[in-house]
C-alpha cells in the first residue's frame, strides 16, 4: 500500500491563510486576533506540559502541533499587518539562539563547529554565566530600565515569582545561602498569624503572598523548581485522595459521612502503598 502523502510546514502555513480568508476561511478563525490567541496558547502550553508529566509521549505529537499552531496564528496576524510572517520567527529565533551559544558556534555562524571538546566537558556554570550576560545585554539594546523588565505578567505566579527573584539574585540582591530563605520563611509566617488573629482579611491576602514569595525563594536556592515541585505535589495529593475515596466507597458510606481519623488513616495507607511498603 503506497503511504499517504505526508503534509509539510508549507501546507501548515496554506492550511492558515485559507482558514483566515474572509471569503472562503473559517468564521471562528477570521473573528480571532492577537488577543483572543493568548488564552489558548497558554492552555496549549500546559497541556504539552501534563501530557509530558504522564508520560503519555503518544499524545505529545498532537499536543505539540496545537501549540505549534499557536505560533502559526501569530505568524500569519503579522503577516497580514505586514509585521512580519513565520520565515522572520524562525530566522530571528536561529540567528538568537547562535549568537547565545559560541561554545557551540565559535565562529558565530550556524556552520561553524566547536573542535576537540565533548559537549559533556564545557564547564556548564561558564555557559550559563555568558548566556544570562548575552540576555542582559539583550535587554540593555532594548533601553531595558529594570532588571526586572519583559518578565511576563502573564507567567503562572510562581514561575514569574521565581524569575522575579531570580533577576534580583543577579543584581545582588538576595541572601548568600538557604538559610536566610528560610529565616524570611519564618518571619513571614509570623506575620501572617498576626493578621489571621486580627481578622485582617486584606492583610492576609497581602502577608499569604509574601509567604508564598519567600518559599519560592527557598525553593530557587535548593534549585527546585517551584511549578514543577507544586504540579508534583498536587499529583500526589489527587492519587492519594482517589485512593482514600476508593477505600471509603468499598465501605458502601459516602464520604462526607466518615470520621477524619478514618480518612487520615486511609490517607496514611495511600502514602504507604506509593512508597511500595
Amino acid at each position: 500500500m503506497q503511504q499517504a502523502q505526508r503534509y509539510t510546514l508549507d501546507d501548515l502555513l496554506t492550511l492558515m491563510q485559507v482558514l483566515r480568508d474572509p471569503q472562503q476561511g473559517c468564521p471562528w478563525d477570521v473573528a480571532q486576533h492577537w488577543d483572543t490567541i493568548v488564552p489558548h496558547t497558554i492552555e496549549e502550553a500546559h497541556e504539552v506540559a501534563d501530557a509530558i508529566e504522564r508520560r503519555a509521549f503518544e499524545e505529545l505529537p498532537g499536543e505539540l502541533g496545537d501549540l505549534l499552531f499557536q505560533i502559526i496564528y501569530y505568524a500569519q496576524f503579522g503577516r497580514e499587518e505586514a509585521r512580519f510572517d513565520f520565515h522572520d520567527i524562525v530566522h530571528v529565533l536561529t540567528a538568537k539562539m547562535v549568537a547565545r551559544h559560541p561554545h557551540v558556534f565559535p565562529d558565530g555562524h550556524l556552520g561553524s563547529r566547536r573542535q576537540g571538546v565533548a559537549a559533556l566537558d564545557v564547564d556548564t556554570s561558564e555557559v550559563n554565566r555568558r548566556w544570562e550576560a548575552r540576555k542582559a545585554n539583550e535587554r540593555d539594546s532594548r533601553a531595558a530600565t529594570s532588571h526586572l523588565d519583559d518578565i511576563p505578567l502573564a507567567l503562572p505566579a510562581l514561575s514569574r515569582a521565581n524569575k522575579l527573584s531570580s533577576r534580583a539574585s543577579r543584581a545582588g540582591f538576595d541572601w548568600p545561602d538557604h538559610h536566610g530563605a528560610l529565616d524570611k520563611i519564618r518571619e513571614e509566617l509570623a506575620e501572617l498569624e498576626v493578621e489571621i488573629e486580627a481578622g485582617h482579611q486584606e492583610n492576609m491576602n497581602a502577608e499569604l503572598g509574601d509567604l508564598l514569595f519567600a518559599v519560592v525563594n527557598l525553593a530557587r536556592h535548593l534549585k527546585v523548581d517551584p511549578e514543577q515541585a507544586l504540579r508534583g505535589t498536587g499529583q500526589r495529593f489527587e492519587n492519594r485522595f482517589r485512593y482514600v475515596e476508593k477505600a471509603v466507597q468499598a465501605s458502601g458510606r459516602p464520604i462526607d459521612a466518615i470520621d477524619l481519623e478514618t480518612l487520615e488513616g486511609h490517607w496514611q495507607d495511600a502514602k504507604r502503598v506509593e512508597r511500595g511498603q
